[in-house]
C-alpha cells in the first residue's frame, strides 16, 4: 500500500475579520519553504479588500500569481483552489495534506465544519482532515462568542481539532499592531512544528 507522502499545508481564509493574520501566516509558510494549498472564500475576499490595500484577484490562477509574486514563492509552491474545484488534492483523503489551518475562521465556517456540511471546498477540505485524523487548526476571530459558537468549538476540540482564537498576548510588550499579529502567527507555526523567529518565547531574553 502506498503511504501518503503529501506534506503540504492547506491554508483557508474565510470571512472573519483578521486578514492580517492570514497574510502574515501565508508569508511565513512561503519563507519556510512549505508547499501551500490556498483557499479563499468569497467573504474573505471582501474582508481582504476592506482591511488591506491589496487588490487581490478573484480568479484562482490570478490569485496564485499575485501571492506567488508578492511573497517570492518558488514555482508551484502555492496552489490556489476555487470553492468548487472538487478535483483538488484537499478534497480527498487519498491525497490529503499533512495539516490544515483556517485563519481567520468565521463562525459560519466553524458551524459548517462542526456539522460536516461540505458545501464548498474549504468545508470539504476540513471534513477530510477530520475523517483522516490529520491536524486541523481553526483560528476563530469573533467577539463575543455565543453559546452556539462555543458548542461548535467544544465539539471540534473533542474530535482533536486545535481551537486557537486570535487572542494575542502582551507579555512580549508589543509596540506595533504587527507585533500582535506575529504573536498569533507564531503560536500557529509552533503547532505546525515550523521553526520561526517571530518573537521571543516565554522565559527567554527579549
Amino acid at each position: 500500500m502506498r503511504s501518503n507522502g503529501n506534506q503540504a499545508i492547506s491554508l483557508a481564509i474565510t470571512g472573519a475579520s483578521g486578514a492580517a493574520y492570514a497574510l502574515r501566516l501565508l508569508e511565513q509558510l512561503i519563507q519556510t519553504e512549505q508547499q501551500v494549498y490556498l483557499m479563499v472564500s468569497a467573504a474573505a475576499q471582501v474582508v481582504l479588500a476592506t482591511e488591506t490595500e491589496l487588490n487581490v484577484p478573484g480568479r484562482p490562477d490570478a490569485m496564485q500569481r499575485f501571492f506567488g509574486e508578492r511573497y517570492g514563492a518558488a514555482s508551484g509552491q502555492i496552489q490556489v483552489f476555487g470553492r468548487e474545484q472538487w478535483m483538488a488534492p484537499v478534497a480527498s483523503g487519498s491525497n490529503a495534506p499533512r495539516a490544515m489551518v483556517v485563519c481567520p475562521c468565521s463562525t459560519g465556517s466553524l458551524s459548517a465544519i462542526a456539522t460536516g456540511a461540505s458545501n464548498n471546498l474549504i468545508e470539504r477540505a476540513a471534513d477530510v482532515m477530520l475523517k483522516e485524523r490529520r491536524q486541523l487548526i481553526l483560528v476563530p476571530r469573533e467577539m463575543p462568542y455565543s453559546a452556539i459558537h462555543l458548542e461548535h468549538m467544544h465539539k471540534l476540540a473533542q474530535l482533536g481539532v486545535t481551537i486557537m482564537p486570535a487572542s494575542p498576548g502582551f507579555y512580549h510588550q508589543p509596540q506595533r499592531i504587527e507585533d500582535l499579529v506575529d504573536f498569533v502567527v507564531a503560536r500557529i507555526l509552533d503547532h505546525l512544528q515550523i521553526e520561526h523567529r517571530l518573537l521571543a518565547r516565554w522565559g527567554e531574553a527579549r
